[in-house]
């Protein structure tokens, strides 16, 4: 049996945060084996897109029938902007690799981008703290300051509101150098509890799922058989 394990990917409290927990899974070992590839940040303009480019891969997160009228994000000069405003409660973005956990390899990898749109419940309470985070990037913050002030933050200690949930259906998105897109999958976002109360990472149990420490969210991984476009996705999981 293939032993798995978050890659620790992001864990902030946020989405990817619980890594990549943005939905990565890699079997153990790996991730204690790979080095950093890379260490500092590089230049903003690496983690940018064009605008109308952006807006679209956000919008392939989901179905066109909840991301046509959802609010869309995208990376401004000083953090996320609303590009277009939603009608539907849902929020989508595409995250950058600073919403991973600290510490993680990709934590400054330019070439992340991970689509994703977020119901209400998740948009008000999961997605504040990485949305603060890249306020802090954007403004020259350290990672060593950053692992600060998010020990103080009041949206970081919030815990996901009942029925926090996202849509991470885009086979365009780059999740990590070795997975690419991964899966799609729905993500459910929970107050801190044992993975195992679900089932989750079990042999052929269709749920997955990232722990994290006490205090932060867990994540639980559905992986669909469909892209959002419809087409068919393989659900081999490594």
């Amino acid at each position: 049996m293939v032993n798995y394990k978050p890659l620790a990917p992001v864990i902030s409290s946020g989405i990817c945060g619980l890594a990549l927990l943005l939905g990565v899974m890699a079997p153990a070992g790996a991730q204690d084996a790979k080095k950093a590839p890379y260490p500092v940040m590089a230049p903003v303009a690496q983690y940018r897109m064009a605008g109308a480019a952006e807006i679209a891969l956000a919008r392939s997160a989901a179905p066109t029938s909840i991301s046509a009228d959802a609010e869309v994000l995208v990376l401004g000069e000083r953090g996320y902007e609303t590009a277009v405003k939603g009608r539907n409660g849902f929020v989508c973005l595409v995250e950058r690799s600073w919403f991973n956990v600290f510490g993680n390899p990709d934590f400054w990898n330019p070439k992340m981008r991970a689509p994703i749109c977020l119901n209400a419940a998740a948009a008000s309470t999961v997605l504040p703290p990485d949305l603060e985070k890249t306020q802090w990037v954007l403004a020259g913050v350290s990672e060593a300051d950053m692992r600060a002030r998010y020990k103080a933050s009041a949206a970081a200690q919030q815990a996901p509101a009942p029925g926090s949930m996202g849509y991470m259906m885009s086979k365009q998105g780059h999740l990590s150098d070795t997975d690419g897109p991964w899966h799609s999958h729905l993500m459910l976002f929970q107050p801190h509890t044992a993975v195992a109360t679900w089932g989750a990472n079990l042999p052929g149990s269709p749920i997955l799922g990232a722990e994290g420490d006490p205090g932060q969210v867990t994540v639980f991984f559905v992986p669909l058989p469909k892209w959002s476009d419809g087409s068919a996705a393989s659900m081999h999981m490594r």
